[in-house]
């Protein structure tokens, strides 16, 4: 008690605008992030599982580039190494920031949805098959909404660390809240006030967002599981 009674909350109360322009931030980026892994990891994750020739074999080299360096490294790279190699690329941060984000949650969420696909029973395909449906028909109707609940649990892990990973974006200076924190920290050194406001502030929201999740995985059980 002693600890937070040294604080200067005022100084918190002070800063709440400030700190909520980079909350806003941080919360578009993990939206963008979030939308943009989960379209890439059905679509490439859907190509993986059905063995697409050419398509398949590149989300693999994809994937496993992805997964195997750091994310600091890949927005370090897309931030000043794409630019320097092309010599007419220029982007702006905001847009690094998501790209990063996408690029390193589609990856996960690809083998997310690859090994939710490939979980689907063979049978209940041919039996689609039997009954005249297409092989996109199959996917739609068989496939796609046994599959995707199969890989709900890992997806749903891969959007927690998309949405933490705003945070790594501080290194190259996007106005989200982490970065904001920084800053006041620098300029008026009340470093255990910023602290515990992203504190606070990261595990209310991965709470919250966790809380979400188990909701949503009750809801979406399959028979089986339930």
């Amino acid at each position: 008690m002693t600890v937070f009674a040294a604080f200067d909350w005022q100084y918190i109360w002070d800063h709440r605008q400030v700190l909520a322009e980079g909350l806003k931030v941080t919360l578009e980026l993990a939206a963008i992030g979030i939308a943009g892994s989960f379209v890439i990891g059905l679509v490439l994750g859907a190509c993986r599982a059905y063995r697409i020739p050419v398509i398949s074999q590149l989300a693999g080299v994809y994937v496993e580039l992805i997964r195997n360096t750091p994310i600091l490294v890949q927005i370090f790279l897309i931030a000043y190494g794409l630019p320097r190699l092309t010599k007419t690329l220029q982007f702006d941060f905001f847009f690094v920031a998501c790209l990063a984000l996408i690029i390193w949650g589609g990856a996960f969420n690809t083998e997310n949805f690859r090994a939710g696909f490939e979980a689907v029973p063979k049978r209940y395909r041919e039996a689609a098959f039997a009954l005249g449906f297409s092989r996109i028909q199959t996917f739609l109707n068989i496939s796609l909404p046994i599959g995707g609940r199969i890989a709900l649990p890992s997806s749903l892990n891969t959007y927690v660390s998309v949405f933490k990973n705003t945070a790594l974006m501080t290194a190259i200076s996007v106005e989200e809240l982490t970065n904001v924190a920084k800053q006041s920290i620098d300029l008026d050194f009340r470093t255990w006030e910023m602290i515990l406001v992203l504190a606070v502030t990261y595990l209310t929201l991965v709470w919250l967002l966790s809380i979400l999740i188990r909701l949503l995985e009750r809801r979406l059980a399959l028979p089986e599981a339930a």
